[in-house]
Parts: C-alpha cells; sequence; structure tokens
C-alpha cells in the first residue's frame, strides 16, 4: 500500500478535518450503496444507526436504503404474496413486486444479492469480494420463499448465513451489510484490523490480551509484553493454529509462509 493511501485511510478513520475538496474526492473514492428490500423496514432502525455503520454513514462512505416492498405491490391492498402453486403450506412472494423494484434500483454497476437458505453459506471470502462493489441491491426472502422467476431474472447471486431458517431475510441483509461495510477503506478505526480477525487468511484469530498484566491468577504471556515483534508475529501465527485446529477442525489449517531471506 502506498504512503498516500495510507495518509488517505488514516485521515478517514481518524476523521481527521480535511477541505470539502478533499474529503468529497474520498468520498468518491470508497462510496458504497446498498439498497435493502423488505416487507419489514423498521427491523432495520437500529442497527443501523449505532457503532461502525453509523460513523460509516456519517463520514459519507456508505449509504444504506430501506424499500418497503409493498411500495410496489399489487392492487390498492398492495399484494406481494399469494398461494403457491401445486400446493402446500404458507404463501410465496410475488414476482411482480420485487422484480418492478429491482428494475427501479438497479443501474449498470449494481450486484443484486438474494438472502435465502438455499444460497451460498456466507464466508469472509465472500464479504470481501463484495466489499469491492459499488453497489449492492439485498433482496431478503419472507414466508415459504420468493418466486423463483425473481431469481431468474434479476438475482445475480443467493447467499445464506448458515444451515438453518429465519423468520425472514432482514436479519440476514443487516448481517451482510456490516460485513462487508466494515471492509470497505476508511470505515474500521485501523487499517490493518480487518486483516488480522479470523476468518481473514483461513484461520481463526489468535487470543488477546490487554490490562491488567494480571488477573484472577493469569497473566499476559510474556512474549506480548517483550516489544520483538517477529517473535509476536510468530506466536500469534502458533496461536490461531492451534485455535483453528481445536475449534475448527473442518477449516484447513495454512502454515505460515517462508521468510524472506
Amino acid at each position: 500500500m502506498s504512503d498516500g493511501r495510507r495518509k488517505i485511510l488514516r485521515c478517514l478513520s481518524t476523521g481527521a478535518p480535511a477541505d470539502s475538496l478533499a474529503d468529497g474526492f474520498l468520498r468518491i473514492i470508497f462510496f458504497m450503496r446498498i439498497d435493502i428490500i423488505t416487507l419489514f423496514p423498521r427491523m432495520f432502525e437500529g442497527p443501523l444507526d449505532e457503532s461502525i455503520l453509523k460513523r460509516a454513514r456519517a463520514r459519507g462512505l456508505l449509504d444504506v436504503r430501506i424499500h418497503n416492498l409493498r411500495e410496489f405491490g399489487i392492487g390498492k391492498h398492495r399484494v406481494t404474496d399469494d398461494r403457491p402453486f401445486g400446493g402446500g403450506p404458507g404463501m410465496v412472494m410475488k414476482p411482480e413486486p420485487m422484480v418492478r423494484c429491482v428494475e427501479t434500483l438497479r443501474d449498470g454497476n449494481a450486484r443484486v444479492v438474494l438472502l435465502t437458505p438455499q444460497g451460498r453459506r456466507l464466508e469472509q471470502s465472500i464479504l470481501q469480494r463484495l466489499s469491492r462493489e459499488p453497489h449492492l441491491i439485498l433482496i431478503c426472502g419472507h414466508y415459504e420463499g420468493v418466486d423463483d422467476r425473481v431469481r431468474q431474472l434479476v438475482v445475480d447471486e443467493e447467499i445464506s448465513i448458515g444451515d438453518y431458517v429465519l423468520t425472514n431475510g432482514a436479519l440476514p441483509a443487516m448481517v451482510l451489510v456490516d460485513g462487508v461495510a466494515r471492509l470497505a477503506p476508511g470505515v474500521l478505526g485501523h487499517e490493518d484490523s480487518a486483516g488480522e480477525e479470523s476468518f481473514s487468511d483461513g484461520l481463526l484469530e489468535y487470543p488477546h490480551y490487554t490490562r491488567p498484566v494480571e488477573f484472577r491468577g493469569r497473566k499476559v504471556p510474556d512474549i506480548l509484553r517483550s516489544g520483538n515483534h517477529g517473535e509476536i508475529a510468530a506466536w500469534r501465527r502458533r496461536m490461531s493454529e492451534e485455535r483453528t485446529r481445536e475449534q475448527r477442525p473442518d477449516m484447513t489449517v495454512k502454515k505460515a509462509p517462508p521468510q524472506g531471506r
């Protein structure tokens, strides 16, 4: 990473003042827009107005817009669902309102994601890829699901947050927004934070410690107080590998790359 880019990210992450021209230039470079289509827009009121997401929106790095699907519903009752062909329990979301909503929001740069239990399971690599998209449109599924023609006509990819079923797609959408937004340049408080977390390199994260040095008979490992950054990095790598083997044996433990001569 160049020194100039580091300075830009440091300015964004610390909230350092910048003249209006420079600040506007930074926002153009790092700006991300996320549109969320849902039947329950009020579910998003709290999570988007707290912590990192709140700061990212205030800095102009992230623009999240919530769209009530009922505004695109059919008839005076704004119908968005109907009984499934072939019988069965529950209701299915109709294709007309959803497709019309997506087409209204979509531009040449938008990537449309359907949150569904049938999708590919969300992993850090997917978040990293999506964080480089300038515009995401997230479709929150509801009831028994979405008419499959929506997937065929306007969806670019389908994502699931795990092998379980929730009431609707609002919570998965919140998970995706949080995971993607925090990877965008300038959003986190330190430019290296996202690169050192669990799953960023295929391993769980190493243990963390802070003051006091000793608490209830348990001390901070001496190596972390040694000041030897090379040995600290090696210790952290070993701990990451051990933690991954013990807690997530399903993950592939990667060996540290050979050190340069």
